[in-house]
């Protein structure tokens, strides 16, 4: 039990280092919380502080939750009798939680669509690269990069049901852990998703998007 407290800790730790509001300050001056949409993300990031914050920002994140996978994984290996895949699925959890509500920055924080990915392309890289491409061909047809995020949220626990190969640790149920992560991305979306139905929702402009 306490290795699945102190994984759930270190996860939720790490996914609280927002590097979005980081970088929004070092290269731009602002808290990006306080610019466009407000959300600590990195399409915020794109339209408010440029490209290559937000190229940054997205890898950093996505990076989060790779090593939080990983040092559960690790620390699985460590003390052999626990549940590994129960242990990977807390640190998945915790560390997108971490990103979407950090300790370091108030609470407020993004919507873990990188960090989640970085969550699944750990777990279960095939099902990791399924849900990316669809999120973007999503986004490119639509040019909303949120209701990618959504329907790739969707696509996951509906994966796990068929695919039972190239798990990072195999012979465990990932549906539910797919649902709870899903469930969790669909409410921080659920402004977004409004916003879609009444045919309001911003989309993205590359073009219009600052270059610094």
């Amino acid at each position: 039990m306490v290795a699945y407290i102190l994984i759930g800790v270190i996860a939720y730790l790490l996914g609280s280092i927002s590097f979005s509001i980081i970088f929004s300050k070092k290269m731009a001056g602002i808290d990006v919380r306080e610019k466009g949409s407000k959300n600590a993300g990195t399409t915020n990031v794109l339209r408010t502080v440029g490209k290559k914050a937000a190229i940054l920002t997205l890898i950093c994140d996505i990076l989060k939750g790779v090593l939080a996978v990983i040092i559960a994984y690790v620390v699985g290996l460590i003390i052999t009798d626990i549940n590994r895949a129960l242990l990977i699925q807390i640190a998945g959890i915790c560390v997108v939680i971490g990103h979407s509500f950090p300790i370091f920055f108030k609470f407020k924080g993004g919507k873990g669509v990188a960090t989640s990915l970085g969550v699944l392309l750990t777990i279960n890289w095939q099902i990791g690269l399924i849900c990316l491409v669809f999120a973007l061909i999503i986004m490119i047809f639509t040019k909303m990069v949120s209701l990618g995020s959504v329907l790739a949220a969707i696509l996951f626990p509906v994966l796990t049901i068929f695919i039972n190969q190239n798990y990072l640790v195999s012979n465990a149920n990932y549906i539910i852990f797919g649902i709870l992560l899903a469930a969790f991305v669909i409410f921080l979306h659920r402004e977004n998703i409004q916003r879609i139905l009444e045919g309001k929702e911003n989309k993205l402009n590359l073009g219009k998007t600052k270059l610094n």
